[in-house]
């Protein structure tokens, strides 16, 4: 588990870069102001989010030509017309 440490606003901005490497190394950094918890400093994950999956699937699936197709049944089910 990692150790955490409480950096005031202050010494946040006259030490970033080195927060930063020790965030990076995993350290839980907390910055505050006044005393009480602002936030906390973490490193930003390579690949995460909605970019990240661009393409993830590619090859892997095969959508049928009658896709965007809607069966008469589930038509009628919904009120639409068939």
């Amino acid at each position: 588990m990692s150790r955490m440490t409480r950096v005031g606003m202050h010494e946040a901005k006259t030490h970033l870069s080195k927060l930063v490497e020790r965030a990076e190394g995993g350290e839980d950094i907390v910055i505050t102001r006044r005393g009480e918890p602002a936030v906390r400093l973490v490193p930003a994950r390579q690949g995460d989010g909605f970019a990240s999956l661009a393409g993830a699937w590619e090859g892997r699936v095969r959508i049928g030509d009658d896709f965007d197709e809607l069966p008469d049944e589930l038509a009628e089910s919904l009120g639409m017309e068939p």
